[in-house]
């Protein structure tokens, strides 16, 4: 029965949040993460973590790793040439920087430096749409800085943890072997489709009845986290790259990035970030000093993000700049998956998650309406042909 009630409060939620984030302006991951606070232990108590909807969170937190690499613009990054790349690794560079100082200032250790370091690639996409600057150099700077930053942080963290679950030995040659597998993979299946493309014609045909476009890609994600389970590396890295290699060989994707964005983002995601709601230690903020750990901690977040574009950008209007800072402060998606791996493996106590989330919840909200008043969207391009 525990179950029934869950699973029907959030189909319906699944439905209206996004409806209702519209309205107020407001992203619906923020709005999923707080109903499932409302509808969790501590408020409403309508709900309780099970192990179905654990299963189908879990389930939800791999799509939306996939798609973070699954919705990579390869073919945008290498038009940029060189330049872009490196002031992106730049920016990286002085961000962990600046992350490694606030984590032990606050007495944390690389583990957070790695948290504060992340950005949210899922906001900063449709943000640079709906702005119109996606293709100017601003809007590049953004795109190309967020990725690197996602791609390095996760990275960085499967490392960290499989350093501190297993010491620094042998395994830590698991990292470099899944690499140099999905490498061979890639370049196996680049000489394979150019070599026999049509094969692959049919996995991105809108009107399959079979959806083999969408078979193939969960084919993909579970083969490479199920080789992550094999090496003993955390699945979210597997499925992030998983997504990032299907990006890479198929760079026109047709209608199969929307099937499959619709697919995950219209339950099995929403569930993940209900389920980080429902997980939230409430009680834990109004304990002495969390609170205020949690403002020390957006002040950091932001502060790193905004500094080394001023150091990098310096040709770019000055209102731009810190533009492109604030966007790049705004964390959702990955914040909450390096949150919830710090937890699951001991590293981060119930006060410090329950402030990353609150982190979330802040940068997420503000981030984009500060970014739209710092650099309002671009006039829509005129037509090149007039009507006769």
């Amino acid at each position: 029965m525990e179950n029934a009630t869950a699973i029907i409060l959030i189909a319906v939620a699944a439905f209206l949040l996004p409806l209702i984030a519209a309205r107020l302006r407001l992203s619906a991951v923020t709005l999923e993460i707080l109903f499932g606070i409302l509808v969790g232990p501590y408020i409403l108590n309508l709900v309780e973590p099970t192990g179905l909807l654990e299963f189908l969170a879990d389930f939800g937190f791999l799509l939306l790793m996939f798609l973070s690499g699954f919705e990579i613009d390869f073919g945008n990054i290498e038009k940029q040439g060189p330049r872009q790349l490196v002031n992106g690794a730049l920016t990286f560079a002085i961000t962990l920087g600046l992350a490694y100082w606030f984590a032990h200032a606050l007495g944390y250790g690389v583990f957070v430096t790695f948290l504060l370091a992340t950005t949210s690639v899922g906001l900063v996409v449709p943000i640079l749409r709906n702005t119109r600057r996606t293709a100017t150099r601003l809007g590049q700077f953004i795109l190309i800085a967020a990725l690197m930053a996602d791609f390095l942080t996760l990275v960085g963290v499967t490392v960290f943890a499989l350093i501190h679950e297993h010491g620094l030995g042998w395994r830590v040659l698991n990292i470099p072997a899944l690499f140099l597998a999905i490498a061979l993979f890639l370049i196996i299946l680049k000489r394979v489709v150019w070599w026999r493309p049509e094969w692959f014609e049919r996995l991105f045909v809108s009107n399959d009845p079979s959806e083999m476009g969408i078979r193939a890609s969960l084919a993909l994600m579970f083969v490479f986290v199920g080789l992550s389970y094999a090496l003993e590396i955390e699945d979210i890295l597997g499925a992030f790259l998983a997504g990032t290699v299907f990006a890479l060989v198929f760079r026109h994707r047709g209608s199969l990035e929307q099937q499959l964005s619709g697919f995950s983002y219209g339950f099995l995601i929403p569930i993940f970030f209900i389920h980080v709601g429902l997980g939230f230690e409430l009680p834990v903020l109004f304990e002495p000093g969390v609170f205020i750990l949690a403002l020390e901690l957006i002040g950091a977040a932001v502060v790193v993000k905004i500094l080394p574009p001023l150091l990098v950008l310096r040709r770019l209007p000055l209102r731009e700049v810190l533009a492109s800072g604030v966007l790049l402060s705004a964390r959702l998606s990955l914040v909450i998956a390096v949150a919830t791996l710090g937890v699951r493996i001991g590293l981060m106590d119930e006060a410090l998650h329950s402030s990353v989330i609150l982190l979330a919840l802040v940068t997420s909200t503000f981030a984009p309406t500060l970014f739209r008043f710092l650099a309002p969207p671009l006039a829509a391009p005129s037509s090149a042909v007039e009507e006769k």
